[in-house]
């Protein structure tokens, strides 16, 4: 065996993965790995940094099939569809996730002991009856700032 070979086990815990998920991602044609003479998995060097791009491709939010197109596509057109999805995607989540901080400050901020009572929040429940989002992964409006006088002690 090569130094530069390692065995399933070895790159399991050098990636902190289980050995199934190598196992999976050879099943679904992300993995290629070379075969010792036993029949035993030898990863090489290049492996290894195959295995850090899916990593970080799972990071941004791929889904394993797209990682399969990004890795396989020949054509640059087709990685940049990918890529420009995918960018939707994170532009849309990154958005909604604003608009929690916002309501989630708003409600920290709000001068009402009941949530419930508070005009801004009432407003954005209301809003949010009128006209749900078509599609759920849609932000809600962010509330309006809340206004008024503080509670004591906060």
């Amino acid at each position: 065996m090569k130094s530069t070979e390692l065995t399933i086990g070895e790159v399991a815990d050098r990636f902190g993965l289980a050995t199934h998920v190598l196992r999976h991602w050879e099943s679904v044609g992300l993995l290629a790995p070379a075969r010792s003479a036993a029949s035993r998995r030898r990863y090489s060097a290049d492996d290894l940094i195959r295995i850090a791009v899916i990593l970080q491709a799972k990071e941004i939010g791929f889904p394993l099939g797209d990682i399969r197109e990004l890795l396989t596509a020949r054509e640059p057109g087709q990685r940049a569809g990918l890529l420009q999805r995918r960018r939707a995607e994170v532009t849309a989540w990154i958005a909604a996730a604003q608009a929690s901080l916002e309501m989630l400050d708003c409600a920290l901020a709000c001068t009402h002991d009941d949530l419930a009572a508070c005009p801004h929040f009432q407003a954005a429940v209301t809003a949010r009856v009128k006209h749900p989002p078509a599609d759920p992964s849609t932000p809600p409006a962010p509330p309006a700032p809340p206004t008024g006088r503080r509670r004591s002690g906060t």
